[in-house]
């Protein structure tokens, strides 16, 4: 091989070395103890979610950014989404489901006790704060996609100190959408309940799927090994999943350029 190869190869090389995700990943023991620990649905984690909630809620009523941010950081919702990927890529399903169906009651707690808190609250006008989680965009996507890639990263590296989180909480903001579908239903507003649901679908769904992509790079252990057909109906579903969900937030950045 000529100098100019062995060069190219070299380069090639150190930048597959600087971006690998293994590198200095944790161990598969560990990574999994982490995002299942994570995903826990406790009596302690359900009180601290309902805290969250009406922390996102009052600052949403009175348009206080800093006190939603504060609410993100508190709110353990992301926990059950990547505890979830990690079901899903482990081709574990009673865990998925048993985490799917956590992630669904942590939804339906969340949407209630916002709601309660709307009803009682003498501030029925929608803040700039409400309006701005009910037209999701594209823009949204790429958020979600890149945010839940540095959650997942974060999570499995080898460093347990992990300071990705807290900003992955802030940039995907799971909480502010489904408090204002809680204010949605509480005043009676559906059409702020079909935008919020959507860009809490957006932000959920796109998590997922980077988590499931960074785990699968990772390789993390499987119950059992998937047969080409299914392994060819799963991506088939994940396309059309992902096809689905994207398609609306694409027309909203169309319709917002004309």
């Amino acid at each position: 091989m000529s100098e100019d190869g062995n060069q190219k190869e070299t380069l090639k090389d150190e930048i597959k070395r600087i971006f690998s995700l293994s590198e200095d990943s944790a161990s598969n023991e560990e990574i999994r103890s982490r995002l299942l620990d994570g995903g826990k649905i406790t009596g302690t984690n359900m009180c601290v979610l309902v805290c969250a909630m009406v922390i996102a809620s009052v600052g949403l009523n009175v348009g206080s950014t800093a006190v939603i941010i504060g609410a993100m950081l508190v709110s353990p919702l992301m926990g059950s989404i990547l505890a979830s990927a990690y079901a899903g890529v482990a081709s574990d399903y009673s865990l998925l489901r048993k985490h799917t169906i956590g992630f669904g009651m942590q939804i339906l707690i969340s949407v209630t006790a916002a709601a309660i808190y709307f009803l009682l609250s003498p501030v029925k006008e929608p803040t700039a704060e409400l309006l701005a989680r009910t037209g999701p965009t594209f823009f949204d996507v790429l958020i979600a996609f890149f945010g839940g890639l540095a959650g997942i990263i974060g999570q499995t590296r080898e460093d347990k100190v992990n300071t990705v989180i807290p900003g992955v909480a802030i940039a995907t903001a799971l909480m502010p959408p489904l408090c204002t579908c809680g204010y949605s239903i509480a005043n009676g507003r559906w059409d702020m309940l079909l935008g919020a649901g959507y860009l809490f679908i957006i932000n959920s769904y796109f998590i997922f799927m980077s988590a499931g992509i960074v785990l699968s790079v990772l390789k993390i252990p499987k119950m059992r090994d998937l047969t080409p057909k299914e392994w060819k109906t799963r991506r088939f579903r994940m396309f059309v999943n992902t096809i689905i969900i994207i398609l609306p937030s694409i027309a909203a950045v169309y319709f917002m350029m004309h």
